[in-house]
């Protein structure tokens, strides 16, 4: 399995950020400018990332003010979990956005990268809505 991760703080409470990003309707705030055809519910968000694939993602756990876990709606290109965690540091919030990917090492050597500098823009994106 390969991880990656990547954390933030941001400068509003922990129940404004945990009501935020348990909408998958929110989420598209959070993507990179290569994300179209954008279609969310509450719970279900599906996309197409230009040039690579269609992904369907769903929210498959909430724990209020902790936690949210999304895992794909359909099959994807290879399994994967994400998941934000949350942390309340006085009245600001620990925000850590994790994907776990099970790369086989080509997949790994494609998609390392490209799911880096997803975490990283996902979680400054956040920070930066929040501001």
């Amino acid at each position: 399995m390969s991880v990656f991760e990547s954390t933030v703080t941001v400068k509003k409470p922990i129940e404004h950020v945990y009501a935020f990003l348990a909408d998958m309707n929110n989420h598209r705030q959070l993507m990179p400018d290569n994300i179209a055809d954008w279609e969310s519910t509450a719970d279900v968000a599906t996309f197409n990332i230009e040039n690579i694939t269609r992904l369907a993602l769903k929210i498959s756990h909430r724990m209020t003010d902790r936690e949210i876990i999304i895992t794909p709606a359909e099959k994807p290109p290879f399994d994967m979990e994400l998941k934000w965690e949350l942390a309340p540091i006085q009245n600001t919030c620990q925000a850590t956005f994790t994907i776990t990917a099970d790369l086989s090492m080509l997949m790994k050597m494609l998609a390392s990268a490209p799911l880096k500098k997803l975490v990283e823009e996902e979680t400054q994106n956040l920070a930066e809505l929040f501001k």
